[in-house]
């Protein structure tokens, strides 16, 4: 269990990293052209899109980054738990939208974060 609980997330660590990342750096037009989805940007302004993509790139680094140091590794199931909170506000403007099939992409994402905090919170604690 511990291992695929490493694996997923790793895998969504360094896919948040990467799209806050890009949130931050590129800017609104070049951001909306990297996928088809990504339309959601015209609903918020620049200052939040920065926001956003601070909150994605910090939770992915609280994933990983606490327990790799060793310190204050229940860090990284709260990240989990807060990037589920996070996502769940994800889905709520794909819901806003009519975006019904990356909605259910977002709900994906949601059960994922989730179960990466109840795994490490019950089933594979670090340093259990």
């Amino acid at each position: 269990m511990n291992t695929a609980l490493w694996i997923i997330t790793g895998l969504l660590a360094a896919g948040f990293v990467a799209g806050g990342g890009a949130l931050i750096l590129l800017p609104r037009e070049r951001y909306r052209a990297l996928g088809a989805n990504q339309h959601w940007v015209d609903d918020f302004g620049d200052g939040h899109l920065k926001a956003i993509g601070a909150i994605k790139a910090t939770g992915g680094v609280g994933l990983v980054l606490p327990p790799l140091v060793g310190v204050a590794e229940v860090l990284s199931p709260l990240a989990a738990c807060g990037l589920a909170l996070f996502m769940a506000g994800a889905a709520t403007t794909r819901f806003r939208r009519d975006e019904w099939a990356y909605m259910a992409g977002d709900v994906v994402f949601i059960a994922a974060f989730a179960f990466i905090a109840w795994g490490r919170f019950a089933l594979a604690p670090y340093g259990g």
